[in-house]
């Protein structure tokens, strides 16, 4: 019965963990044809989210988007 409940307790906290991997961000920028990609290595799906973020900023009057979508 402890083996059963040992192997229980095992598979539900590995039911729990995060999967790491390697997550892209790519951003494009309003009158750029470029677009930058960040590499976010081991990182979790939500933390990779979090830091590849749309923004938008103005810059001389002039208002400059940065679109971001996490491949």
């Amino acid at each position: 019965m402890k083996k059963v409940l040992l192997f229980v307790a095992v598979a539900t906290a590995a039911s729990f963990a995060s999967c790491k991997k390697d997550h892209t961000c790519s951003c494009t920028t309003t009158g750029s044809t470029t677009a930058d990609v960040t590499t976010y290595p081991k990182s979790t799906k939500a933390a990779a989210r979090a830091n590849c973020l749309s923004s938008t900023q103005t810059y001389a009057g002039t208002v400059y988007t940065t679109t971001c979508t996490l491949n």
